[in-house]
């Protein structure tokens, strides 16, 4: 059976349970390794995520259905 993809606020909050335990400082090196591992891997899949979600909010429907590139209020 296939497990669901966490959402991005699970995985964000589970990103921020790990960084507790290692301030806590009360984990073994082993279990800190891996601990530090598996946080440097949710954080990269945070990452792309945003970016992915970034690219998308940065997109906006013209009148006549096209997608087109967000212009800032700096560019115009």
């Amino acid at each position: 059976m296939a497990t669901k993809e966490k959402s991005f606020e699970e995985k964000l909050e589970e990103l921020e349970l790990i960084v507790r335990e290692l301030e806590n400082g009360e984990v073994d090196l082993d279990d800190a390794i891996n601990k530090y591992t598996e946080a440097m891997k949710i954080a990269k899949e945070c990452s792309v995520k945003l970016d992915s979600a970034t690219k998308a909010v940065n997109k906006i429907l013209k009148e006549n259905g096209e997608l087109e590139e967000f212009k800032g209020l700096e560019e115009e």
